[in-house]
């Protein structure tokens, strides 16, 4: 079996769109591609790739029309396969293909929309990197309860958010250390030095966590009817008890901008993961939020570390994104 992944913005919940085809490498799913839409013209390209990927995929039916249009024979080996995608595919950022992948990073000049053919040769090496690549639904699975292992712990905030065309891994994910999910919102009440290197939306969270909170899911539950992640709001870096009184004046006093609509957002606060897909724009649809502790972690190794390469490098397969 192969796989195809599509990091779009304007799909779902998790912003992307995760097909599992029958062929049994990445290869054969072109050399399919050829035949259908080269060989004997039954399909136009992009109907094609509709039927077969879910949907449209920007640029990709480049490789067959111009294959069409100048008589190129089907890749026999993915060192061809790679050298026609080279000459003939349209993209405007990466191209990166292998034995078993083609990985592709392009935009439409108003995001990045990078997408992956990878088969099962590389899902068996690479778990680390692909767990969270093809999770397909939502929500993330809660960590069972469990006793937390010795130390202090810490959390992980990762932010699938953007702003403009440089849409993807632009925020790396931030590390809370010393303090774990259940005391993650006492822990913002207490903080104040080091706000101003503070992701954005962490400085609304923060502002919005209420005295009365024990944990985040009110304080995202607001988060999802902030106005505007856009705009400069200082007053909610300085100390919090003028941060939440500044932040809930806003909230009474404000609409969401963007089109955004507060009833599409999926939250969902566990002891150990809190996660939203808030709905962030008419256009562009979802962003997601995941802050999870090393419990969490621990138990979903495979998964916690994927999300964590998704977060940061457009290319998870790449030996060197950390």
């Amino acid at each position: 079996m192969s796989y195809f992944v599509y990091r779009t913005h304007y799909e779902g919940p998790l912003s992307k769109r995760v097909r599992h085809l029958p062929d049994a490498t990445v290869l054969d799913w072109f050399r399919r591609g050829w035949a259908a839409v080269v060989g004997d013209g039954r399909w136009d390209a992009t109907a094609w790739i509709q039927t077969e990927l879910g949907g449209d995929v920007y640029g990709l039916h480049t490789l067959f029309e111009r294959a069409r249009e100048h008589g190129l024979p089907a890749p026999n080996s993915w060192q061809e396969l790679r050298d026609l995608l080279r000459e003939h595919l349209y993209f405007e950022g990466d191209l990166r293909v292998d034995e078993h992948s083609v990985r592709v990073h392009t935009d439409d000049d108003e995001v990045e929309l990078p997408y992956f053919f990878f088969d099962d040769t590389l899902v068996a090496a690479r778990p680390d990197a692909v767990a969270y690549l093809l999770h397909d639904d939502w929500p993330l699975p809660d960590a069972p309860e469990a006793p937390p292992p010795d130390g202090e712990g810490m959390t992980h905030a990762v932010l699938l958010t953007f702003y403009d065309s440089d849409s993807i891994c632009w925020q790396p994910p931030f590390v809370f250390p010393g303090v774990r999910l259940p005391d993650l919102a006492a822990h913002l009440r207490a903080t104040t030095p080091g706000l101003k290197e503070w992701p954005g939306e962490l400085l609304v969270l923060r502002a919005l966590v209420a005295p009365e909170d024990d944990d985040l899911g009110p304080a995202l539950g607001r988060c999802n009817h902030w106005p505007s992640y856009e705009a400069s709001t200082p007053e909610i870096a300085g100390g919090h008890h003028a941060a939440h009184e500044f932040a809930m004046r806003v909230l009474r006093n404000g609409e969401p901008d963007n089109g955004r609509d507060p009833g599409r957002t999926l939250l969902r606060s566990g002891t150990h993961l809190a996660q939203m897909s808030i709905h962030m724009h008419g256009f562009f649809g979802h962003q997601q939020w995941f802050l999870f502790d090393d419990v969490w972690a621990g138990q979903n190794e495979d998964l916690a570390g994927s999300l964590l390469r998704y977060a940061t490098d457009w290319d998870p397969f790449d030996p060197g994104s950390r």
